[in-house]
């Protein structure tokens, strides 16, 4: 008598759920990896501390206390005392007052389009390929470094001091001025050939900008005849009119900066 073998059904494999019950989990970004972003911020504003520390404390404070001490009745002995407008009212009412507004618009005025000019001119002639290309762009960006410096300052001086460089050249013309830095007429003149002498930064930004200019649009000027002042007219003005636009406006701050507002100060 045969046994019957029975067997057992096949167990069912379990189903995979294609997605939780409650939506996808999101992975938690790595605590590591935050850690990281902190130590990345903390050594950004570490290496901006310094420049921080120098716009508040020399210069936003500044600015702020001058604004203050503006309607106020202030010297280095006594407390400030408020005195509202009063001090601009006597600022605007004293001819010296305008007398150097005016000096300081033509000193911007003249001084801004020549030294502009003077950059451009010796960035178009720096643009070009040539031997010692990197000397004369350092060379001719010098005098805007030390510029500013008390020997510079004491070596214009004597340049156009009486019976000086300048003196001397002038009387080879029969023109017997004197020496500019003496007479009130002439020292603005002296201040704006210091002031074009150093052209060097707005001839960087100059040089920036034509390296942007296609060559090809010079190219197909010199197919059409083009000359040189046409290619100048028609292709590099056009080309770098926001450099310039720029150049003109941080020159023009700049300048103005140098040549000082007049802060009204208390009558005391």
């Amino acid at each position: 008598m045969g046994t019957a073998v029975t067997h057992a059904p096949a167990a069912e494999a379990p189903t995979r759920d294609p997605e939780p019950r409650h939506g996808p989990v999101k992975s938690p970004r790595p605590a590591a990896l935050k850690r990281w972003g902190r130590r990345e911020n903390l050594a950004g504003y570490l290496f901006m501390s310094p420049w921080i520390a120098g716009f508040l404390l020399l210069t936003a404070g500044p600015m702020i206390a001058s604004l203050y001490f503006a309607f106020t009745d202030y010297n280095l002995f006594d407390a400030p005392r408020w005195i509202g407008l009063d001090n601009f009212s006597e600022m605007f009412a004293d001819p010296r007052w305008r007398h150097s507004v005016r000096i300081t618009l033509w000193y911007v005025a003249v001084g801004t389009p020549i030294k502009l000019i003077a950059a451009l001119g010796v960035a178009l002639l720096l643009a070009r390929k040539r031997r010692g290309q990197a000397f004369y762009r350092a060379a001719f960006y010098a005098p805007s470094l030390i510029g500013a410096s008390v020997s510079v300052a004491i070596v214009w001086k004597a340049i156009f001091s009486d019976d000086a460089i300048v003196d001397r050249a002038q009387k080879l013309f029969g023109i017997d001025a004197g020496g500019w830095t003496g007479d009130p007429d002439l020292i603005i003149y002296s201040l704006v050939a210091l002031t074009v002498w150093q052209f060097g930064a707005p001839m960087v930004i100059f040089l920036a900008g034509l390296k942007q200019v296609p060559r090809e649009l010079y190219e197909a000027a010199d197919v059409d005849g083009a000359g040189r002042l046409r290619r100048f007219w028609s292709i590099t003005l056009p080309m770098i009119s926001p450099v310039l636009f720029f150049n003109v406006l941080l020159e023009t701050i700049h300048l103005s900066c140098r040549a000082g507002c007049p802060v009204p100060s208390g009558p005391g």
